[in-house]
């Protein structure tokens, strides 16, 4: 992702093609048209947030050619993974998403609580991750869950990706890792 590094914010770029989108904070898939302008918010992982007419929209790393840019390879899994290659894929994809708002992934940032993986007598594999949000309030919920689901269903081996939000424990900035808390500034 190093060509994320040379984008700042409000940085103006025209879309060079048509693209799906992930609407910020109801975390729908919308089409922004080429030729549209959009001004670069935050580049983390694998995913651009984007401001257009007033509103928020996130990017996935594979569309980035729509900015002028290389894109990022869809994650994927060879077909003999092991159930352990399994896990660290979703937690590695888990640690590619970010809440367009904060700079640190959501499992440095304490939201993710579990992750099951079960498999059907289909052969089939459905992931279900248990998170939270920084607050209740909080409207990123959606956005976050479906970036989640696009990434972890990148393995041919899954199936079907559940995100359930839960409050209880709530979420607090002791759960956040070091690095994070270091990141924000929370000491």
């Amino acid at each position: 992702m190093q060509q994320l590094d040379g984008l700042y914010k409000g940085q103006e770029m025209p879309l060079q093609r048509d693209i799906e989108a992930i609407s910020i904070p109801f975390g729908k898939s919308v089409t922004l048209t080429e030729d549209s302008v959009v001004a670069v918010m935050q580049a983390k992982g694998s995913t651009v947030s984007v401001a257009f007419e007033g509103r928020l929209f996130l990017i996935e790393g594979s569309d980035l050619d729509a900015l002028g840019l290389d894109p990022v390879p869809r994650p994927t899994l060879d077909e003999s993974a092991s159930e352990e290659d399994i896990e660290q894929f979703v937690w590695d994809q888990l640690r590619t998403c970010f809440d367009p708002e904060i700079p640190v992934n959501i499992v440095d940032l304490g939201l993710v609580y579990g992750c099951r993986i079960e498999r059907l007598l289909s052969g089939e594999r459905i992931v279900t991750i248990r998170m939270t949000l920084t607050a209740p309030g909080c409207g990123m919920g959606d956005v976050i869950a479906e970036d989640a689901r696009r990434k972890i269903l990148g393995a041919p081996q899954i199936s079907k990706v559940h995100v359930e939000t839960v409050f209880d424990p709530p979420w607090s900035r002791e759960m956040m890792t070091e690095e994070a808390r270091l990141e924000l500034g929370m000491f």
